[in-house]
């Protein structure tokens, strides 16, 4: 088996592991971090320790593609956190105006 075999390459930008809707970015996210395969099966507890090493190893095998993978993920995932703050939905406004109201102090008239 080639270690393409443990992936779903939907996209350039999105790539999973068969099987799952975990992409390797998650798998990797924790690997980065300092992680070992121990641990991160403990976090992503549907996930093989098989399938971790693989994307370990994709990533070692693969890193400037990878790591350029990432930084692509990274900024499009900025990129529509700073559009959903710029643009927040009617929901997130009223919540935010509820928040305002219970941290402003009661005044009782008498």
């Amino acid at each position: 088996m080639q270690l393409e075999d443990y992936f779903e390459f939907l996209s350039p930008d999105d790539i999973r592991l068969k099987g799952h809707r975990i992409g390797i970015e998650n798998v990797l996210d924790y690997y980065l971090e300092g992680y070992t395969p121990e641990e991160i099966a403990a976090n992503l507890p549907t996930l093989s320790l098989e399938q971790i090493h693989a994307t370990i190893t994709y990533y070692l095998h693969n890193r400037s593609q990878i790591d350029g993978y990432l930084s692509r993920l990274a900024r499009w995932r900025e990129q529509h956190y700073q559009e959903w703050a710029a643009n927040p939905s009617p929901l997130v406004q009223r919540l935010r105006a509820l928040k305002v109201e219970r941290t402003q102090p009661q005044v009782n008239a008498s």
